[in-house]
């Protein structure tokens, strides 16, 4: 086992030192040339990342317990900690996408009113669009003066991939093939029904932070219990030695896993399929 923890503790502090040296030269952690910049490079450089976090967390679990058990629970730790990460600020990230989506859909509608048609009023609301998503506006613009605004608006609700989206875009698609008389009226109503649902969120997202707060409080104390008494009364926890142990260990872990996996599930908050896709998607679909 000590031979195991070496190995674990070894590994860990080789690839935090790789990745330390990486980041004080502003580079990323590995040199994949052409590669660098594609999918397969940020990949890596996740992969590496996780991995350098299951082996010291791991290697921390076995030093400090000798258990198998906790040593994989440290490194099952270690790996989905930046997936839990990003998941803290995924809600924050939501709500502004839904209120810019909002705000934008006004902005075209205002614009609708003094534009010469829909093409220069989505050129109206790129200095004025919000932050979340600028960009994606910007390049709308740039899109709908090389192709056809269909094609651009069906690549604008990609980039945003958001249920909310495909209703806009819709809106101002048939509106482009129609020329329908009620868009404004239709904006307006979009709109606010995007900030209902943001104001929606916001109230589960309150009437839930009870139950998260009493999560992290049953966590931490379970945690400082066990670290107490490794550190204060090591004989109390001889039976989890034995091979035994271990089994009703790994049970008692599972447990706190299944339930934890649960209340992420129940938290969650379902979008509606999406429906917009380009025609050269569409036509891939048939």
């Amino acid at each position: 086992m000590n031979v195991f923890v070496v190995a674990l503790a070894g590994g860990a502090a080789g690839i935090g030192l790789l990745m330390i040296a990486a980041g004080l030269r502003g580079r990323p952690v590995v040199s994949l040339g052409a590669l660098r910049d594609g999918r397969f490079g940020r990949f890596t450089d996740r992969v590496l990342l996780r991995t350098a976090l299951a082996l010291a967390c791991g290697a921390v679990g076995l030093w400090m317990t000798h258990w198998a058990v906790l040593g994989i629970v440290g490194c099952t730790v270690g790996w989905l900690s930046p997936t839990w990460q990003a998941l803290r600020g995924a809600h924050g990230r939501e709500l502004a996408l839904v209120e810019a989506i909002a705000t934008w859909t006004e902005q075209v509608r205002d614009a609708m009113s003094a534009a010469n048609g829909l093409e220069q009023a989505l050129a109206a609301t790129v200095e004025l669009a919000p932050d979340a998503i600028a960009a994606a506006v910007s390049r709308l613009a740039l899109r709908s003066e090389v192709e056809s605004l269909p094609d651009a608006l069906r690549r604008f609700a990609e980039e945003l991939d958001h249920a909310l989206s495909d209703f806009v875009v819709a809106a101002l698609l048939t509106a482009d093939a129609h020329e329908a008389r009620e868009l404004g009226a239709l904006l307006g109503l979009l709109a606010d029904t995007a900030r209902d649902e943001v104001r929606m969120r916001i109230r589960v997202w309150v009437a839930r932070a009870r139950t998260r707060t009493a999560t992290r409080m049953i966590g931490t104390v379970v945690v400082v219990m066990v670290v107490g008494l490794l550190v204060f009364d090591r004989p109390y926890l001889e039976p989890y030695d034995a091979p035994g142990g271990q089994v009703v260990l790994g049970v008692v872990m599972s447990l706190f896993a299944a339930s934890y996996v649960a209340m992420q599930r129940i938290g969650r908050i379902e979008l509606p399929q999406r429906f917009i896709a380009r025609r050269d998607d569409l036509g891939e679909a048939r």
